[in-house]
Formats: structure tokens, sequence, C-alpha cells
């Protein structure tokens, strides 16, 4: 970016996500927030900004970049309309509601030469990024299960996807780039008992590319919310709960034993339990800075379309198991972190 000239943002959407990017948005260091589209016109609180109802009225401003945050059928036809007019973009996860979609974002943007990221927002929360650098380190050693729950009452915003592509697309993500492992296969069963027409709770068992074994228990039926994710693995295991930001680690205290019969065993015992003090910055104002700095040209961590297409085919595979009541392979396209 030269002679200091901030980067001239829009958002698309304004529902319950899109205000909360607008929030952030108003108040980003190096952005100036220049417009919102929304059909209905929503009201932008103390936002000076003008509401449009067409992305070319936003685009007809002039922007460099836009946070698309419109129901997920809608993310095609306006992510293809931004990469045609040469509009950065950060698109709400899930990147579409199937693979046929997200494939031609990928290609439109990819194309464009244009960046472009998914917010898969569980990447910048604080717990998941310092478990992450610790599962890096070793610290836990071979790690043999993630299990996610996650699980809370209906969310009212979404009516154009089921729990799967809503809710477990954020599992499937940050298991994947927690363990630096890819999704080989999975088996789901999902049902629906609020009389909608997708899907409001799933149950899934997947292997990932490493051996590690994955369940994800994703419903929003439940008057509980909880955010937890569990990693075990030789040396213990990390909980992470996101709804907090808080992260424990609890040893395996395993006792050496002198009986032949089962010094094969790999025991475990219970150890010290660790609460790591991590500092807490809102995931949201994270994620964009990170894209920011990409569409600046800078060295930035960004979710990838092309990984957002990653989580949109285990989520497909998760959906087509739970349909046809099989364990279904996932294509080898490599999820998990670029190379």
């Amino acid at each position: 970016m030269s002679g200091g000239r901030k980067l001239r943002a829009g958002l698309i959407g304004l529902g319950a996500m899109g205000r909360n990017h607008a929030r952030v948005l108003s108040n980003l260091d190096g952005v100036e927030l220049v417009g919102i589209v929304d059909p209905a016109g929503g009201a932008t609180g103390a936002l000076p900004v003008p509401v449009v109802p067409e992305v070319g009225d936003l685009l007809a401003m002039g922007v460099d970049y836009a946070v698309v945050a419109c129901p997920t059928v809608l993310h095609e036809p306006v992510g293809l309309e931004l990469a045609a007019n040469g509009v950065s973009a950060l698109i709400e996860k899930p990147l579409a509601p199937s693979i046929e979609s997200a494939t031609k974002l990928v290609e439109a943007f990819e194309a464009a030469g244009l960046v472009a990221g998914v917010g898969h927002i569980e990447r910048y929360n604080p717990a998941l990024q310092s478990l992450r650098a610790r599962l890096e380190a070793g610290e836990l050693g071979e790690v043999f299960q993630v299990v996610t729950r996650r699980q809370g009452p209906f969310p009212h915003r979404i009516a154009d996807v089921g729990v799967v592509m809503d809710l477990a697309t954020h599992d499937i993500d940050l298991t994947a780039w927690v363990t630096d492992q890819k999704y080989c296969s999975v088996a789901a069963h999902t049902v629906s008992r609020s009389g909608r027409l997708h899907e409001d709770m799933v149950a899934v068992v997947g292997q990932l590319s490493g051996g590690t074994m994955v369940n994800h228990l994703v419903n929003w039926l439940s008057p509980l919310k909880e955010r937890s994710t569990v990693v075990t693995g030789d040396r213990g295991c990390f909980v992470a709960d996101t709804l907090t930001a808080d992260l424990t680690f609890h040893a395996n205290g395993a006792i050496d034993t002198e009986w032949e019969v089962l010094r094969a065993f790999r025991g475990v015992a219970e150890g010290d339990m660790v609460r790591y003090a991590i500092p807490k910055r809102e995931p949201l104002l994270v994620e964009h800075e990170r894209f920011r700095d990409a569409v600046e040209g800078k060295e930035s961590d960004i979710v990838t379309l092309r990984q957002g297409l990653r989580t949109v085919e285990v989520a497909a595979a998760v959906l087509r198991s739970a349909a046809e009541n099989v364990a279904v392979s996932v294509p080898s396209a490599g999820q998990g972190r670029p190379e």
C-alpha cells in the first residue's frame, strides 16, 4: 500500500455475523469501511456508512476488498462478481454449500490473482493457537485422538444449510489445522429434530492421515452451550475451551510396572494439571488484521480458499456417509496446511 493510503473495504451482508464484521472493520487500522450491501437496507447503528442494495453499487464506490457475510447459498454468485471485478475477498465459512460451488470460487480468485480467504475464525482463537503451537513443538508426543463437542441453541440466522455445513465445518477445519493432518475417512449419523429441512445433529467418527482418530459431536438443539476440543496423546491431553479461550493440560503420570505381563501395556495415570495463561485478543479482530496484511502484500497467515474447499469436501463426505449409512473416503487433495 503506497503512500499510507487506507485500504477501502466493503461488507456484504448485515446479519448477526455481518454486524460483528462491521464493528471490527470500522475500527481497523489502515482500513476504511466505505459501504455495506444489504438488500433489506439494515441499519448500521452508529456507523456513518451507506447501505446499498446491490454488489454493483459497492463496486461503483471503488473497494480494495470485501467481506462476504451473506447467506452461504449466495457466496458463489457474490464471490464470482467480486473476482470478475478485481476485488479481493474474505468469505465467511463455509466457503460454499457444495464442492462444485467452492471449486468455482477457488478457480475464479486464483485465475484473477487476487488475495482471498475463508473466515474460519476458530484458527484465531487464543486457546487453539496455543494448542497448535504446543502440538507442533511435540509437547504431546504422538497424537492419538481429537474429540470436539460443539452444541448450543438453534441460531435463527441460519436457514440455508444444516448443522454440518454451518457448525461442523469449524471442527473439521480446526482439527486438520491443529494436527497438521488431513482427513482420510469419515462415518457419520445425522438426525433432524427441529422440523426443518436440514439436519440439526451430527455425530462423526473419522481418521486422519497420521493415524489419529477424531470424533465430532455437533448440534444446535441444546440449551447447554459448549465448545470443547480435547486432544489426547502419548504424554497426556490438552483441553481447549473456545468459549472462554482457556487451555489446560492434563499430564500422563504413567507408573512403571514390574509385572512382565503388563510391561507392554502403555499405562496412563492421572498426573499434574496445568492451566495456561494466554493473552486473549478477540479472534475476529486477529482474523481481520491477518487478512488486511495479506491484501497489503505482507506475509500473513490466512485460511486460503483451497483450504476452505478441502473443509467443504470433508463436510460433503460427512453428509454422504450419513445419507448412505457407510464410511466414506475423503478425496486426498491434502487437507491441512498448504506445503
